[in-house]
């Protein structure tokens, strides 16, 4: 059976930490919460749910899953497949073995759970964030002949894969550096459709005008050098 680990950045998500953790499935060999310098539960409730805790107090989803991906490279037996998922219960953690079903089945590289419409529930994006991801995709699309539709947060990738993108991002533009590292490397990818409901709390990035705006800088940043290269 294939090695699977997860990754979940988190930062105050102390009242959905512990439903993510606790819904995975069990034949994941571990589940690692990297906390982004909570103030609240977070990291007593991601303990209690079973979860290895490890601390990045520099603020950033990069900085976190870089952090998470370090305590991984030091580990005498590295795993087969990296998961990340968000720590806010928007995704549906029991969806993993649908998210890894075409690494493990087909061979495939890199597989994200795209949040198609018809799954998703009724507000679980705000309309800056429906119109920033397809304003990406089809960026992706144009410039690089991409088929992705999403950069969702909900994403499985082979862990020899993963090292060979020398991911760099420390804050929200990880996900789409590593969809366009995926495309220069011609690494088969694939979209798999997930389901997607409202999150619990308040999300850093879409639910301040700051967080988004800045997002939306960093994301078109990376499109637009990577279209120069």
């Amino acid at each position: 059976m294939a090695d699977i680990k997860v990754i979940i950045p988190a930062i105050n998500e102390g009242d959905s930490i512990g439903l993510v953790v606790s819904e995975i499935p069990d034949h994941v060999s571990e589940i690692i919460v990297v906390d982004n310098g909570s103030g609240d539960d977070t990291v007593a409730n991601a303990k209690k749910s079973g979860a290895t805790v490890v601390m990045e107090n520099r603020k950033g989803y990069g900085f976190a899953c870089l952090k998470g991906l370090k305590y991984i490279s030091e580990q005498s037996k590295t795993p087969d497949i990296i998961v990340f998922i968000d720590g806010d219960y928007s995704d549906y953690p029991e969806e993993l073995d649908k998210i890894v079903a075409p690494i493990l089945e087909n061979d495939i590289d890199f597989v994200v759970g795209a949040r198609k419409k018809s799954l998703r529930e009724t507000g679980s994006m705000t309309p800056q964030q429906v119109f920033g991801n397809n304003l990406a995709t089809f960026l992706m699309r144009l410039f690089f002949k991409s088929k992705f539709t999403d950069l969702g947060p909900f994403r499985a990738i082979k862990y020899e894969k993963l090292k060979e993108l020398n991911m760099q991002d420390t804050t929200y533009g990880w996900t789409v550096e590593m969809q366009l590292k995926i495309l220069r490397k011609k690494m088969s990818y694939i979209e798999v459709p997930v389901r997607y409901k409202r999150r619990i709390g308040i999300s850093k990035v879409s639910g301040t005008i700051k967080g988004t705006i800045f997002a939306g800088i960093k994301i078109l940043g990376w499109i637009f050098k990577y279209s120069l290269k």
